[in-house]
């Protein structure tokens, strides 16, 4: 399958990151709750988490707190880090620290951990989907950048250093942070780390292609 380098225009794109329309909410909250999932069936696997959950792993082990209040702390304390760095919040950003953190500790507390292999392998395969999907939904609305985008936007923006090194070393960061406070590290993180890239490019390609349909 071909992948999107691109976000595509969509008929529920907003115009400006507050400038929220009834079309744009099931997109919004339903590529944000996809996204939560997929991060809570990755956890639940237990081969491993993305690395900003595995910081939040390791945070939510020392403050003993639910993952997903950790996930909503972390969120907070890089909203914070947006004032030195100039970044303006959007509906989408406030959404994002909400709606991912309380569908991660849904996740985790809904879905039961499998002891199959196979269905382990279910379980990654699913969440690197859902958070491809949800992401090119929640991307397509155009409603501010989640507050750890937007830490790496910033970042990029304020000392001019290629998003992908940025991107790169945050990851790095918070992964080895995470780990060393007891945050779940495996297979699942590498798998993860390497193949979400195309599972967001795949999933707007889709979109994209079915947009263009529906408009032809």
């Amino acid at each position: 399958m071909k992948l999107s380098h691109k976000i595509p225009v969509t008929p529920w794109r907003a115009r400006m990151s507050w400038s929220v329309r009834p079309r744009m909410v099931v997109p919004l909250f339903g590529g944000l709750a996809a996204f939560g999932f997929g991060e809570g069936l990755l956890v639940q696997s237990q081969w491993g988490a993305s690395p900003w959950t595995v910081f939040a792993e390791g945070i939510a082990k020392h403050a003993q707190i639910s993952l997903g209040w950790a996930t909503a702390l972390i969120s907070c304390v890089a909203l914070l880090a947006w004032i030195l760095l100039r970044q303006r919040p959007g509906f989408g950003t406030i959404s994002n620290l909400v709606i991912i953190a309380y569908t991660l500790d849904l996740t985790t507390y809904a879905v039961a951990v499998p002891h199959a292999v196979w269905l382990k392998v279910v379980y990654v395969l699913g969440a690197v989907l859902s958070v491809g999907v949800g992401s090119a939904f929640y991307l397509t609305c155009n409603l501010g950048p989640g507050p750890r985008d937007g830490l790496m936007t910033g970042l990029h923006r304020r000392f001019n250093v290629s998003v992908v090194y940025v991107r790169l070393s945050i990851e790095v960061v918070v992964l080895t942070i995470g780990w060393l406070l007891g945050g779940t590290v495996g297979i699942a993180t590498a798998f993860f780390a390497a193949t979400i890239g195309f599972s967001i490019g795949a999933s707007l390609n889709v979109m994209e292609r079915t947009v263009n349909w529906r408009r032809a």
